[in-house]
């Protein structure tokens, strides 16, 4: 009866006698790490006896022994050659199927000698230093109902980061009848067998591993009779987004690339920005406004920039006082005609068409002139302005922000964050979403989409943050104060007699915008406006009679205080 047994355990060996049980087998549950025992006799070499080398490196004896409560006893031995360090990560969850985890639990562990442990969250963290280890502990969850048997599982050998020599186990269970047995090596989801698992005479099962990789695992799945012990088996559902949202090597690697790009965008954008705020602090040195030509002197602005366009370009908004001076200058140029009359209640100040808008004026000074002076109005008085309500500035600020950009000074309208590349983010950010979903009911790895996805937000985050102004608009901001040292600093007597006027009055509507208006005023107060041949200045009214410009001095901030009241009370152009 003896020899019979024997036969029939040697024809149970296992290496490709159970080819129907190896798919349910392999689907069945998890993968973990390595086990010794004084539980089971002590495994007898299997690669046959005389004198053997011994291996040069690691080898572990793991002994497995199913109780009668159905946990598994697991004991592990561990021979670390000095200097060496092995360290061990046995998982606690492990796949069993597209959708579902098998879940164990791991309970008193116990180490001597050269071995500590640690159990964490998801895993059971074994380290062995040089020399002899052993750890000992019961596993919860190993065995399992199946197809009117059972079955224990359970990963002998699994997460080492070095690798071993020689693995040899031995799994002992409540009844000796144990079949199939079944032992898979290698990378995780491997189908390759192990060097060799049996079946002996007594009723344990002996398996040897040579060379065990680090991270591979060595997966051991014995059949036992129905009821040997109480089914312990925990599965968890991890469901659809649980397995799409998985973290991989390639997200992994994707995240890592992603961080690295939005660090540098971040870097970028802090530099841009602290360029961007020292160009507003720091001149570009002395700016050449006067232009000579033989005896004749000539105002030009730096980068022929308009007074509007001044405080755009410095402070990224359209202010009451950009309009005010935009007016002063389309007098100043012979586009309309201010005068100072006397008024009902007071003084008031007439603005007439001089000459109708051309091709020479830009938008938003062509939105002044119609906003001022509509067609069939030729002349009107700020009260009446005031009477009815005030303007619509409107069309005039949306002129002002659209010709900045065209002009290249800045990248998109200051008044918006929304430019080039924030709908380039945009369209970043729904691709990632349109590939999350994709890949969360298709082919698994959603977490690219989701890379996508937080690239666009990082896009549209950085097109906020961005310094709108170019480096042109920059050059400019640094001129423009150039611009003012001029103006402060500039005197009437440097000017040749015959070029003042022209002068004083192309520089004017830069002084009021600039907020430099009554030192502009004072430098030129002795100016004889008759000095050309023409009673008083030729843009402005009420005053031929006076000598010089001391009267227009005193009461030109009026005008101006009149003209910033109306356009306030219509409502602030920089919103």
């Amino acid at each position: 009866m003896s020899m019979k047994w024997g036969a029939t355990a040697a024809i149970v060996v296992v290496a490709g006698l159970l080819g129907a049980g190896t798919a349910a087998a392999q689907n069945a549950g998890p993968s973990l790490p390595n086990l010794p025992s004084d539980l089971v006799p002590k495994p007898q070499q299997l690669t046959g006896g005389g004198n053997v080398q011994q291996p040069d490196g690691p080898v572990a004896d793991v002994a497995l022994k199913v109780l009668r409560d159905g946990s598994l006893s697991v004991t592990e031995k561990v021979t670390v050659p000095g200097g060496q360090q092995l360290t061990s990560r046995v998982p606690l969850r492990v796949p069993a199927g597209d959708d579902q985890d098998r879940v164990y639990a791991v309970r008193d562990v116990k180490t001597e000698g050269a071995a500590t442990s640690q159990l964490t969250g998801d895993q059971l963290v074994l380290t062995f230093a040089g020399g002899a280890g052993t750890v000992t502990y019961l596993v919860d969850g190993a065995v399992a109902d199946q197809g009117g048997r059972q079955q224990a599982r359970w990963q002998v050998a699994s997460g080492f980061d070095t690798p071993l020599a020689k693995l040899t186990a031995s799994f002992l269970a409540p009844s000796p009848e144990l079949s199939p047995v079944d032992c898979f090596a290698g990378p995780v989801g491997s189908s390759r067998r192990c060097t060799l698992a049996e079946l002996d005479h007594t009723g344990v099962v002996r398996l040897e591993q040579n060379d065990v990789g680090p991270g591979d695992r060595v997966d051991l799945l014995v059949g036992l009779p129905a009821n040997t012990a109480p089914a312990t088996a925990k599965f968890a559902d991890i469901g659809l987004l649980a397995n799409a949202f998985a973290l991989t090597p390639l997200t992994g690697i994707v995240f890592a690339v992603l961080l690295v790009l939005l660090v540098a965008a971040g870097v970028f954008v802090w530099r841009r920005r602290k360029q961007d705020a020292g160009a507003l602090r720091a001149a570009t040195g002395p700016v050449e406004v006067l232009l000579r030509d033989g005896d004749r002197v000539f105002f030009a602005s730096p980068d022929g920039v308009l007074p509007g366009q001044v405080g755009t370009v410095v402070d990224e908004t359209v202010d009451v006082v950009d309009i005010s001076a935009t007016v002063v200058d389309l007098a100043v140029r012979n586009y309309l005609w201010l005068a100072e009359i006397p008024g009902q209640h007071g003084q008031d100040w007439q603005i007439s068409r001089r000459n109708p808008p051309d091709e020479h004026l830009h938008d938003f000074e062509r939105a002044v002139c119609e906003t001022l002076l509509p067609e069939g109005t030729d002349t009107v008085l700020v009260s009446q302005l005031r009477a009815r309500g005030g303007l619509d500035l409107r069309r005039i600020s949306d002129a002002m922000y659209t010709d900045v950009v065209t002009k290249r000074w800045f990248s998109r309208r200051p008044d918006t964050a929304r430019g080039r590349l924030t709908w380039l983010g945009a369209g970043i950010f729904a691709l990632g979403l349109a590939a999350t979903a994709v890949l969360t009911f298709t082919v698994g790895d959603a977490l690219l989409g989701v890379a996508v996805a937080l690239a666009g937000l990082g896009v549209v985050a950085a097109a906020a943050l961005l310094p709108s102004r170019t480096a042109r608009g920059r050059a400019l901001a640094g001129q423009v104060r150039g611009l003012l040292d001029y103006l402060h600093t500039a005197k009437a007597e440097d000017i040749p007699p015959a070029d003042r006027e022209l002068v004083f009055s192309r520089s004017l509507p830069y002084a009021v915008v600039l907020g430099d208006t009554e030192r502009w005023l004072g430098a030129f107060a002795g100016l004889n406006p008759a000095a050309d041949g023409s009673a008083g200045l030729y843009w402005y009214g009420g005053m031929e009679a006076d000598p010089d410009l001391r009267r227009f001095g005193a009461r030109f901030p009026s005008f101006l205080t009149a003209l910033d009241g109306l356009l306030t009370a219509s409502g602030r152009a920089a919103r």
